[in-house]
């Protein structure tokens, strides 16, 4: 079994610090099942492999395992099982690879904490669901997938296409999150476990899905293929997910709101940020819209009096600010005619999600500054790369107009979970940068009173494809 990394970053060779492993050996490590083998096959400074070779041997395998559950005696002897990637696989790479999966790269941190061009290949890929679930599991966080479907058998055509699949992922992506998406959904896809699934196979979930599989669209498919349907583990997995989602402090939940507020009342930019994202929405002429990270529903409440936005969809990655966006805009009151309008959606900034897709207009309204900033690549994509419309607006606090809230001390953020503010010179280079990089084009605009020498207290980008 093989399963194969490769990357161009420049220079290519600084994949050995990332995965521990130098290039010029050859790294194995004995299992019950078998032995694990991480090498190199090409190492330049233009491009680097790392292949993990899974040897699963079946003697071993069955040695001292009781046949009494086998559908068959040959069972533990005849089986895909040393010829496919499965959770075989994800015990390796948890293993010899554990140190790159946490993050950690004492030689090169700041490598480790930048996205970098990766290629996964993956010659047999058991997949229950076929080529369909693949991309469910690895689409929204990003990826770009080839999947060709391996012939039962080539000699006879007519017997069509096996449960296994030929696969190539290619992402920008740091090394640590590949590696732990890989050791997650590698047995999602196959459906199955080669060992005993217990109450601390939740833990081990929870431990290697952070922080991505609480905002994936799909964690309900993954959590109950990784725990092997076993409903009171995939119940409470799926609960301790809520609560860690409860208790993170998110974007738009009302405590945030209320103490950015106290330092811009004065002024009463939040009525002025959301007339002007929807003026510029009705000038873009945009009817359908997506409000990203639309916390409490404050733009979807404005957008809703308005009859030229036919559908509005409000995203979030919080269950809590989604429930609180409902009250607020009384959708369980609603006419049926009002309902068909609104839809709100439980969705992560970061991870590609096609019910975003096709809309005229999509805006974020003070929501970057709450991503850290080696997230940005990761949102930017999930926009601008995927669902791509035609029209995205972005508001953010200009840091350069903080000296006017006398209650602010010298260098402080507007809110403590803002990860940034950027001056009005870094949000042109953001935006321009974007632009160019998606075919779009930009226009910068000031939100508020806009002062001689420090600005506006709101800086907003329009984006048109």
């Amino acid at each position: 079994m093989l399963l194969s990394i490769t990357t161009t970053h420049q220079p290519a060779t600084d994949l050995g610090f990332l995965l521990h492993k130098h290039p010029a050996n050859v790294r194995t490590v004995s299992f019950p099942f078998g032995d694990g083998h991480v090498l190199f096959p090409e190492a330049s400074e233009e491009r680097c492999t790392a292949t993990l070779l899974v040897e699963v041997d079946p003697v071993r395998l069955v040695r001292g395992k009781s046949k009494s559950n086998e559908s068959f005696v040959l069972a533990g002897y005849v089986n895909d099982r040393p010829y496919v990637v499965s959770s075989f696989t994800s015990v390796v790479l948890a293993k010899v690879f554990g140190t790159a999966m946490s993050g950690r790269c004492d030689s090169r941190p700041e490598l480790a904490a930048s996205p970098i061009p990766v290629e996964v290949e993956i010659p047999v890929l058991p997949c229950s669901g076929g080529e369909e679930v693949l991309r469910r599991c690895f689409e929204p966080l990003g990826y770009e997938i080839e999947a060709v479907a391996i012939e039962l058998d080539d000699r006879f055509p007519d017997w069509g296409s096996s449960r296994y699949l030929q696969v190539v992922l290619r992402a920008r992506v740091r090394v640590a999150d590949l590696l732990s998406h890989l050791y997650v959904l590698l047995p999602v896809l196959d459906n199955d476990k080669h060992y005993w699934v217990g109450e601390d196979e939740v833990d081990k979930l929870l431990a290697k899905g952070e922080p991505w599989l609480g905002a994936h669209p799909d964690r309900e498919l993954i959590v109950r293929r990784y725990l092997r349907h076993r409903r009171p583990l995939t119940a409470t997995a799926l609960s301790r997910l809520a609560d860690e989602d409860a208790a993170e402090p998110e974007v738009g939940e009302d405590d945030q709101d209320c103490e950015e507020e106290a330092v811009e009342e004065r002024i009463s930019l939040n009525s002025q940020r959301l007339g002007a994202v929807v003026a510029a929405l009705k000038a873009a002429n945009a009817h359908r819209v997506v409000d990203l990270g639309c916390g409490e529903g404050r733009l979807i409440d404005v957008l809703l009096k308005d009859p030229s936005f036919t559908e509005i969809v409000g995203m979030d990655v919080s269950h809590r600010a989604l429930e609180r966006a409902a009250g607020r805009i009384r959708l369980d009151r609603m006419s049926e005619r009002q309902r068909t309008r609104v839809s709100l959606v439980h969705s992560g900034l970061t991870y590609r999600d096609r019910r975003l897709e096709g809309y005229d207009a999509a805006a974020a309204v003070e929501v970057i500054e709450h991503l850290d900033e080696s997230r940005l690549s990761a949102f930017e994509r999930t926009v601008f790369a995927h669902a791509r419309p035609a029209t995205v607006i972005v508001t953010t606090p200009n840091r350069e107009f903080n000296v006017k809230f006398e209650s602010m001390p010298a260098g402080a953020l507007r809110h403590r979970d803002h990860r940034f503010e950027w001056t009005r010179a870094e949000f042109g280079e953001w935006a321009t940068a974007v632009a160019t990089r998606h075919g779009y084009e930009v226009r910068l605009l000031p939100v508020g009173d806009d002062d001689p020498e420090v600005g506006s207290p709101t800086q907003m980008v329009v984006f048109t494809r």
